[in-house]
């Protein structure tokens, strides 16, 4: 189901489904280009395009002027606080500075607007972040405005949608992932400019985003404004009126992640095993439907060979040729033990022949007297292009180091002077490796994590917006996970399986260790964890054993509903891990089957 679509008919074609489409839209759209002062409507029967609309009559101030010259104040008081507004910016720090500078010359009227539920967000978000709140949030808020981009943690950005939903904030300023991911509607929805960062707009971005003008049952008309300079206007126009972009297969752009991960999950679930098969399901994905167009030079089968050659030289799947005759024979797949340990991580198949090496390398010199090492190897490889070091901090934290800490940057091949030459910009003439160096620096930002527990801390001393600290976390709870079931399947990593297993859980809840059993129990996030632990709940046996009428009582602002639920859930979790030590002891007292005994007795029957 899209609005975004051109080539429907592939799609149709790969899913071989019925195609319905119909132009119905509940809310009518209108949309506006805003050159100057003046508003013209889209209007795809005019020559141009567009037809004029209304000159914009707002009296600004010489300041205002400066500070505003797109006019947005006067665009958007036309419709808040009454109704809601989305501002698209093309940056998440013009996002902040377009929302506090809309704010500074509003009236004061617009703080009386819901001022008491507005308070109330600012107390919530407040304890959601340990008693910290973004000083332009602060500033914003109280007008019914705030700003909405990656930079947020994941709490706070339910808050705001949620306030912003029930109509406590009236004005988003937001970047383009707000388009294509959350659904919050909007009576006007204003593009500050026609980019994306520096990329000129797409027509499915576009689309996207003045797609969020107009709430069924609440609007009767959404209207879009896309804010333009008249050297952009030819591109505009041609934006506006282009068709919509094509869907294309990505198995082909993205090798290692797209064809190659497709045929390890294959051959390793069994679905297809010999080269026959493989061939007849790749005729059936939406590569096959778009071959002739994406295979320039070579046919799909030959692409599915150079594929499965490719992961037989990595070491990741075992090739067999069965000769039937002179002329005939049929190549067998199978996987091997480190396609399967990819298979079963799922690891990017990019980064397992990386994995493999580090961990063996890890093997001869594994430093157990700091985490920093585990936290290294657990340290997603995605995230490392991402990273750009503040190398002033970066020798700060270097130069904090214990002695065992210093022993992992050494045994990861990264040296101080090197980071002491980066801070004081001094050239360097060793070659070192950059991914190396900026997955140490990941690596120290989430061991100060571990250790101190709190985001904002870390975004402060490491100069890193919280919400990227937030999915570099999430980021290694999952891929230390992957990294564990990677080990499992292969005996030479033994050692890394208990290690890896604590890790996972501490970067799961990323509390102090105490904390975490509580955490473990359905609906106890970090806050209520502390709650009962300073009302004594200090492990799971005693919320199984608790008195949800006592907890209601002896826990702030805990309701007799929620009460229930972490009482039963304690007790659903503490029997099954009961049952699962019953499971391990009985398998411990039962006499194995090949026990000489028994061989002896059953050859011994007539």
């Amino acid at each position: 189901m899209s609005a975004t679509l051109n080539n429907v008919e592939d799609l149709q074609e790969f899913l071989k489904a019925e195609y319905y489409t119909s132009q119905f839209r509940p809310v009518e759209l209108k949309e506006y280009l805003k050159i100057n002062d003046e508003l013209y409507e889209v209007d795809s029967k005019a020559e141009s395009g567009i037809t004029f609309s209304r000159l914009l009559t707002y009296k600004y101030s010489d300041t205002l002027k400066k500070m505003d010259p797109d006019c947005l104040i006067a665009l958007v008081t036309e419709v808040i606080p009454n109704y809601s507004c989305l501002v698209f910016c093309p940056t998440k720090k013009n996002c902040e500075n377009v929302a506090e500078m809309i704010c500074k010359f509003l009236s004061k009227d617009y703080l009386k607007h819901r001022e008491k539920e507005k308070s109330e967000m600012i107390n919530n978000l407040k304890n959601i972040s340990g008693g910290n709140i973004c000083p332009v949030l602060k500033r914003t808020i109280p007008f019914g405005i705030a700003y909405h981009h990656s930079g947020l943690t994941s709490d706070e950005r339910k808050l705001l949608e949620e306030a912003y939903s029930t109509g406590v904030l009236c004005l988003f300023t937001c970047t383009s992932t707000l388009a294509a991911g959350v659904n919050l509607p909007a009576r006007r929805v204003i593009l500050r400019a026609p980019y994306v960062a520096k990329e000129f707009l797409k027509r499915n971005q576009y689309k996207q985003m003045i797609g969020r003008a107009g709430r069924a049952g609440i609007d009767t008309v959404g209207e879009s404004i896309l804010i333009l300079q008249a050297k952009d206007k030819q591109q505009v126009l041609q934006l506006i009126n282009s068709p919509m972009e094509n869907c294309y297969s990505h198995l082909v752009q993205e090798f290692a992640k797209g064809i190659q991960t497709l045929f390890l999950s294959l051959i390793g679930l069994k679905v297809a095993t010999n080269l026959n098969d493989i061939c007849h399901f790749m005729r059936g994905t939406l590569l096959g439907v778009q071959q002739k167009i994406l295979l320039k030079g070579k046919s799909l089968s030959e692409i599915t060979m150079e594929s499965l050659n490719c992961l037989a030289e990595k070491g990741l799947l075992q090739k067999d040729t069965i000769y039937k005759s002179e002329a005939e024979f049929q190549c067998n797949f199978q996987i091997t033990k480190l396609g399967r340990a990819s298979f079963k991580g799922m690891i990017d198949l990019a980064y397992c022949d990386i994995l493999y090496r580090d961990l063996k390398k890890g093997l001869e010199g594994l430093v157990l007297e700091s985490l920093l090492h585990l936290v290294y190897l657990a340290t997603p490889y995605d995230m490392v292009s991402q990273c750009n070091p503040d190398w002033m901090v970066y020798f700060r934290q270097f130069s904090q180091l214990s002695p065992a800490e210093q022993k992992v940057a050494a045994l990861v091949g990264v040296s101080e002077s090197f980071i002491g030459k980066k801070a004081s910009g001094q050239a360097i003439r060793k070659k070192v490796d950059k991914d190396i160096v900026n997955r140490l620096y990941l690596s120290f930002i989430l061991y100060t994590l571990l250790k101190e527990t709190n985001v904002w801390s870390v975004s402060d001393k490491f100069n890193m917006p919280r919400g990227y600290i937030q999915n570099l976390l999430t980021g290694a709870a999952s891929f230390s996970s992957c990294v564990l079931h990677f080990c499992e399947e292969l005996e030479e990593f033994w050692v890394y399986e208990a290690l890896l297993v604590e890790l996972t859980k501490k970067l799961t809840y990323c509390v102090k260790a105490e904390l975490i059993p509580l955490m473990e129990v359905t609906g106890v996030l970090e806050g209520r964890a502390k709650q009962l632990y300073s009302a004594g709940y200090k492990s799971l046996i005693h919320l199984a054993n608790a008195d949800p009428e006592v907890l209601i009582k002896t826990v702030n602002h805990l309701s007799r509903r929620q009460a229930k639920q972490i009482v039963s859930s304690a007790k659903m979790l503490l029997h099954e891990k009961a049952e699962a030590l019953q499971e391990e002891i009985e398998e411990l007292l039962k006499l194995p089957s090949d026990f000489p005994d028994n061989v002896a007795s059953s050859t011994e029957q007539p």
